[in-house]
């Protein structure tokens, strides 16, 4: 086994370069029990691209000789960026000739990428039904709340299309023609293909309440969504929220930077029921109350009232919020209504395989449409991963999609939060040991004196010892650094 040339502070994502790593991080002063070797996410399946780096905070993939000053993505600095070794098993032989790619989100846009890098000859068609070029739908949130301009967004330089030789078509694909191998728009064009890609991503889901359809009830999805919702803010606007996810959080958060008076709606009993503990979740409620924002749980919508303009919410149980803007952030459905009506296999997201092959030998999908072993992920490394995998694959390559790591490290309105495994204890042989101090909270998940999840909301210090504890198996006697932070853990 060779000795790693780097290594990652898993705290602050600063990266060392050497056969060992420091005993103290010189950017957090983490000590030297939270540096991991540096490796490649195994879903990464990349073909070769002249100088790739890739950003070891959030997984970005810059292109270019050296890295940038800044991560386009989180503002990590170039220390914090790492040269991308390329797998040979990503490079194929096989020649095709057309491949169409619906979709310019970032998995169609690094599909392209990596179907050009492995074939220079390839016609590359890349379908958009949004205008102008594509750009980063992550960072809506962070234009919302005027952090970033809209120059900040756009994933590639306008020029770089015309450079790669990637055709990129405005339109609408209105139907898929799998026996003449052809994609009809919406204008009464076609395209035809020898290997077609769906990166058709999601839309935003809304919910069956009477009055969605009123004027001033949005949903945050496009680079329109935010010129809409701009354009509707004032100081002292009353805005109501629905969903207390990230995109809800994060949502509220922008908005109130606008001076609005702000209601986040969470249906659940705490917020972000699948990251956290009811603890943990009411201490993030708390935070989020800290910075101005209402938060209503276990909140069940019953009307959105008004005229043609929306004047208020009404709850169940009677309650009413006026409000002149209602956003609902109750998450997302795929696109696949195309590949349903095409006779192909269609579970929540279009199914593929582990090369992201649908139930058609020539066509792919990958990104927020797709479903990988029952996993529809939804999120911008997974849709990142697989594009890379899906592009290879449909340019004749080989490339494999082996899933994501369990675990999830976010920052959410300026708050750290790191959550891992299971959190939730099925029946009594399950312990579950929560730690609230000092505006910090940490909670882990245990059977048979072994850890199964855990969860860090502030201090996420302990996120590494977390991670490894469930990725080994190992038994909690043998960590004496979570028995330390969590003590009683090992009490029947």
């Amino acid at each position: 086994m060779t000795r790693p040339s780097a290594w990652k502070c898993e705290i602050c994502g600063y990266v060392h370069q050497g056969d060992e790593p420091v005993d103290s991080c010189p950017v957090c002063g983490a000590d030297v029990s939270n540096f991991t070797p540096m490796e490649l996410m195994a879903a990464v399946v990349r073909p070769a691209v002249a100088g790739p780096w890739r950003c070891t905070v959030c997984d970005y993939l810059w292109t270019g000789p050296q890295p940038p000053d800044n991560c386009p993505v989180c503002g990590a600095t170039a220390n914090l960026f790492e040269p991308y070794a390329v797998p040979e098993t990503a490079r194929g032989t096989h020649a095709i000739g057309r491949l169409v790619i619906l979709g310019a989100g970032v998995a169609g846009v690094t599909a392209a990428e990596a179907a050009r890098a492995l074939d220079p000859e390839v016609a590359i068609t890349l379908i958009s039904r949004e205008p102008g070029f594509p750009y980063y739908r992550l960072n809506l949130t962070r234009l919302l709340a005027d952090e970033i301009g809209e120059d900040a967004l756009p994933l590639k330089p306008s020029a770089w299309f015309a450079e790669q030789r990637i055709d990129l078509v405005r339109g609408e694909v209105v139907a898929i023609d799998r026996d003449r191998r052809q994609v009809r728009l919406q204008d009464g064009t076609s395209c035809e293909y020898d290997r077609l890609l769906l990166a058709n991503g999601a839309h935003p889901f809304v919910p069956p309440v009477h009055g969605t359809t009123r004027d001033g009830v949005m949903t945050l999805r496009t680079l329109g969504d935010v010129r809409r919702i701009v354009s509707q803010l004032r100081p002292g606007s009353r805005c109501v929220c629905i969903g207390g996810g990230l995109l809800g959080l994060e949502t509220a958060a922008a908005v109130r930077r606008h001076g609005a008076e702000v209601t986040v709606l969470e249906a659940f009993a705490w917020l972000l029921p699948r990251q956290l503990p009811r603890t943990g979740g009411g201490l993030l409620q708390s935070l989020v109350e800290g910075q101005g924002i209402q938060v209503i749980c276990a909140a069940q919508v019953k009307e959105l009232c008004g005229d043609e303009q929306v004047r208020s919410v009404l709850l169940d149980d009677g309650r009413e919020l006026p409000c002149d803007l209602v956003l609902l952030a109750v998450g997302v459905r795929p696109n696949s209504y195309l590949a349903r009506a095409a006779g192909l296999r269609v579970g929540n997201g279009v199914i593929i395989d582990d090369r992201m092959q649908t139930s058609d030998p020539a066509i792919y999908a990958a990104g927020d449409v797709a479903e990988h072993q029952q996993v529809v992920y939804g999120i911008w490394p997974a849709a990142y991963a697989q594009g890379a995998v899906a592009g290879t694959n449909a340019a004749g390559g080989s490339a494999a999609f082996a899933g994501l790591p369990p675990a999830t490290r976010l920052k959410v309105m300026g708050i750290d939060l790191f959550s891992t495994g299971r959190l939730a204890a099925e029946d009594g042989s399950y312990r579950l040991v929560e730690i609230e101090e000092r505006g910090s909270y940490r909670a882990i998940l245990c059977r048979d004196n072994r850890c199964l999840g855990g969860a860090l909301l502030g201090d996420i210090t302990l996120a590494p010892a977390l991670k490894e504890a469930i990725e080994s198996a190992a038994q909690l006697p043998e960590r004496p650094t979570l028995m330390e932070h969590f003590p009683g853990v090992n009490r029947r």
